[in-house]
């Protein structure tokens, strides 16, 4: 298969998170690999956080696809209603819909945000593939805008004033050292509070995509070790730590 038909289905979510897109590693995997490498293979349990998150997304950048969203109207989602309705599955709150649909619409009056994310040439949700520090990785950038030659990726924060934290603590470093190297555009975060919604624009300095490039080193060191090392017992391998 060729690049360019591996990158059409990589356009389909199924594929992408699916079987066929977990032949690459990827950011989510970072994580995985530093804490726990046994656990690679393992499926990530769904949580409100990420619905949220995929539903800020989707309204901006596909909201042709909002139907796809199951939205329950309950206060919480140990109801007697939620538990009936969503049959199981991890659905969505009216009132959290309210709050992204508000989120949204400060984002989009923002003219900084909203030319970044409309004017020019631009495109969204676009995967690449490629080889870094010896393996295949996928990304699926949010936005692309070639106008201004960035990969532009969207994030709700819970504190606007720690999300340098948060960059740090979810992995958003070794995000913009792999996109950087799929896409060859410099990476740009734009983050809105889920409480007060203010808006923050992040650019990333040469120390992040450095702290990036050390996690994911780190990373594939710790999928060639458990995955591509024969006769290696997992079961012999031990952290060390001098306290």
């Amino acid at each position: 298969m060729n690049k360019d038909d591996i990158l059409k289905r990589l356009r389909i979510d199924e594929d992408y998170y699916g079987d066929f897109g977990k032949q690459y590693l990827s950011n989510s995997n970072v994580s995985t690999l530093l804490k726990n490498p046994l656990a690679l293979h393992e499926p990530f349990g769904a949580r409100p956080a990420f619905l949220v998150g995929g539903y800020f997304h989707t309204a901006i950048l596909e909201p042709n696809k909002l139907k796809n969203f199951k939205i329950i109207e309950s206060s919480t989602r140990n109801t007697k209603v939620y538990k009936e309705i969503s049959d199981g599955e991890l659905c969505l709150l009216q009132h959290e819909v309210d709050q992204i649909q508000l989120m949204v619409e400060k984002v989009m009056a923002n003219d900084v945000c909203k030319d970044l994310i409309k004017t020019g040439d631009v495109e969204y949700e676009v995967p690449n593939i490629g080889e870094i520090q010896g393996e295949m990785w996928k990304g699926k950038a949010d936005i692309i805008n070639h106008s201004e030659k960035l990969v532009i990726d969207l994030k709700t924060t819970a504190d606007i004033d720690k999300f340098r934290f948060s960059a740090s603590k979810y992995n958003y470093d070794s995000q913009a050292y792999i996109y950087n190297q799929l896409f060859n555009y410099e990476m740009l975060f734009i983050a809105i509070d889920k409480t007060t919604h203010q808006i923050k624009i992040c650019e990333c300095s040469e120390s992040f995509y450095e702290k990036g490039q050390q996690k994911v080193q780190e990373a594939v060191a710790q999928y060639q070790l458990f995955y591509k090392t024969q006769d290696f017992d997992s079961e012999q391998f031990f952290k060390t730590e001098t306290l």
